[in-house]
């Protein structure tokens, strides 16, 4: 499988995930997630990034950041390392608690910062449990579930403290009533039939973007070399500037448009 790049830059944006090795639990109870919780704020405020959105899983989670000193690597080893060692230590245990290293994709912020924050918010409703349910359903489950950035994005009086909610919102109208109104409306047609993972864009070379961004993302990383290994990815970059390859239109939102049911 080819290696994703890792791209690292001042000011720029990520979706990170990490699953449990093997695919096991990495939340045993709710301590176990407000001591995640707790050890993602230090680690955020050490390396000074900030976080736009997260969700946390059973056997995995994902965030959206953004590293205005370009130090993701650093951040994600040290943020790792806490928790893996705070997890061990409460339940007498040793080793791995990862599989693997974290997956990281750049992300092209004005076209897809919006539409990957509702994906990762919708996580919880993307299981086997939630098959056949219908979108209100699904919609009182997210509106349960305590261990997502989701109910931050609607009411600011439940938000963690270490959430930055701004500048997602602001492609909603803002950190206004209409703005958390407008996102709102906008995660629940997501709960419709047929959403695509905009994930999907960034698979074997890690960045999920526009033609006009690819390009730029990869001028940059001719410029100062990549890694052996990462090559392949480099490679399979260029290839997704042939033309009409990437034809994946902006986002563009219209409130209107009625709450899915």
């Amino acid at each position: 499988m080819t290696r994703p790049l890792r791209i690292h830059y001042p000011g720029a944006y990520y979706h990170v995930t990490c699953r449990g090795n093997e695919r096991r639990s990495i939340f045993a109870d709710e301590k176990d997630l407000s001591l995640f919780l707790d050890k993602l704020a230090l680690s955020l405020e050490i390396y000074n990034v900030i976080l736009l959105a997260y969700v946390c899983m059973r056997n995995h989670f994902h965030l959206i950041v953004t590293t205005p000193r370009g130090n993701l690597s650093e951040f994600m080893r040290h943020f790792n390392i806490s928790y893996t060692t705070a997890y061990n230590h409460r339940h007498h245990r040793s080793g791995h608690l990862y599989q693997g290293r974290y997956k990281a994709f750049l992300i092209d912020a004005d076209n897809y910062l919006l539409a990957v924050s509702r994906y990762i918010h919708l996580n919880p409703v993307r299981t086997r449990v939630a098959e056949g349910k219908s979108a209100e359903e699904k919609w009182r489950v997210l509106m349960k579930y305590r261990w997502s950035s989701l109910q931050g994005y609607l009411s600011p009086g439940k938000r963690v403290r270490f959430l930055s909610c701004s500048e997602i919102l602001n492609y909603t109208g803002g950190d206004t009533v209409r703005g958390r109104e407008g996102y709102r409306r906008y995660v629940q047609i997501g709960l419709g039939k047929g959403l695509e993972n905009p994930l999907e864009l960034g698979k074997g070379h890690g960045v999920v973007g526009e033609n006009e961004f690819i390009k730029w993302v990869k001028s940059k990383i001719g410029k100062v070399g990549a890694a052996k290994r990462e090559q392949p990815a480099l490679r399979e970059l260029g290839r997704l500037l042939e033309p009409d390859v990437i034809g994946v239109k902006s986002l563009s939102l219209t409130f209107h448009l009625p709450v899915a049911e």
